[in-house]
């Protein structure tokens, strides 16, 4: 492993943020030769003590225009029950119901699933032919969000859906002038995604997968939001989403026992966006800095997994605000100033390179995945699902062959990356 290596496989990977968001990405790059610098009313924080601090001891308003659950909220519900937006004892509920089908035990059911779709997807290697990492990993997302959630819809539709609703709201959540139609195209795109998911399990589609706030509004319905979530959890229920309704053989556990439909869409979401992201960049990144010794060592393929995940950071920036007053890395705060929180800058990813024999300790690597109560909780599905791609893809020794970025979408990454084995 060679320092030239790395260096071409940083300069692919830049592209993804200059191709999407190049004046953003331009200005955190500017600015992070401090842990917290202010401009105006907003804080940008880089410092991983800093990133930490912000998310586990500053009080955060989760539903403050700008912000990950006021967009989650809009987009997929409006009724607060969307993960991203929670507090308190409705948070550590819903994330109950998700850690039965993301803990140890219900990844190894999902990896039965995964496994016989790479040997399937990547069997063209063999021949001497290419395979789009993209397409691979929107299938790979959607059969997983396909198994948690027990739906029998298909999983490419399902991740196409997700990734369009995801684009929608972050279209209409972008600073600046409001864009004409931006949030009526969010509420179709989700309310598209929810009806896919319904259809999938069986019964009529219904609003609350995905957007029962919008459909109350457009219907003149005042309902309170105690009210809306009975409501929906009794429609999911019917859906064949909720506890009365018999699991698939062999999926168990999987399913959040009483979520209700804005947080399946969100699953759906976050899982998709995320794992189009992040799977073909890290791939893209190995086969760039020549690691495929590393990723064909079981030994070592666990931490090259996370070194790659915490270099390419799936989610690099965290929006939030403040609820009140404090202070971040030293910095004070004031209620209602937003934050950048900057996971990319926080890990390290753009000084420190990847590499299993020497990786950065967890408790740096990890906050890619946030830090405190509202980590993600599919840290462990994201590297276990990796580790299996490289240890699928290690004897062909990949090299990429095309790529070009995806302008649009919600996260940045890959509209197109082929992959052919080494000749």
């Amino acid at each position: 492993m060679n320092p030239t290596s790395h260096a071409r496989a940083r300069r692919r990977d830049r592209r993804v943020y200059l191709g999407g968001h190049p004046v953003l990405f331009g200005l955190l790059a500017a600015s992070r030769g401090r842990p917290v610098r202010r401009i105006g009313g907003t804080l940008l924080v880089h410092g991983a003590e800093a990133y930490r601090e912000a998310l586990t001891r500053l009080p955060l308003d989760r539903t403050a225009e700008g912000t990950t659950g006021a967009a989650a909220r809009s987009a997929l519900g409006g009724d607060g029950s969307v993960l991203f937006d929670q507090e308190g004892g409705e948070h550590r509920a819903d994330r109950r119901d998700l850690a039965v089908g993301l803990g140890a035990a219900g990844v190894e059911e999902l990896r039965a699933r995964w496994q016989p779709l790479l040997v399937r997807r990547l069997e063209p290697l063999a021949r001497g032919g290419e395979v789009d990492l993209v397409e691979l990993a929107r299938e790979l997302s959607g059969t997983v969000v396909c198994a948690l959630l027990g739906s029998g819809a298909d999983p490419c539709q399902v991740a196409r859906a997700a990734a369009e609703a995801a684009a929608a709201s972050v279209r209409s959540h972008l600073p600046g002038p409001r864009r004409p139609g931006a949030e009526a195209a969010a509420a179709r795109a989700a309310g598209r995604l929810g009806d896919l998911l319904g259809r999938g399990r069986g019964g009529a589609p219904a609003a609350a997968m995905a957007g029962s706030a919008v459909s109350g509004a457009r219907d003149g319905g005042a309902v309170a939001g105690e009210d809306r979530r009975a409501a929906d959890r009794q429609s999911t229920a019917r859906l064949g989403c909720g506890p009365d309704t018999p699991e698939p053989a062999g999926m168990r556990g999987h399913r959040p026992g009483h979520a209700d439909g804005a947080l399946a869409a969100m699953v759906a979401v976050a899982a998709v966006n995320t794992t189009v992201a992040a799977l073909p960049r890290a791939v893209a990144w190995c086969a760039d800095a020549g690691l495929w010794d590393q990723a064909g060592d079981e030994a070592l393929r666990a931490a090259l997994a996370a070194e790659l995940l915490r270099v390419t950071a799936a989610s690099p920036l965290l929006p939030r605000a403040a609820a009140a007053d404090g202070t971040v890395g030293g910095c004070p705060v004031r209620a209602g100033d937003r934050l950048l929180l900057v996971a990319r800058h926080a890990a390290d990813a753009h000084r420190r390179d990847p590499d299993a024999r020497r990786p950065a300790e967890p408790a740096l690597s990890r906050l890619v995945f946030g830090a405190g109560a509202h980590a993600c909780p599919g840290a462990r599905l994201a590297s276990v699902q990796l580790a299996d791609v490289l240890a699928a893809l290690a004897p062909y020794r990949p090299v990429v062959t095309r790529a070009r970025v995806d302008r649009g979408a919600a996260l940045p990454g890959w509209r197109t990356l082929c992959v052919r084995a080494a000749s």
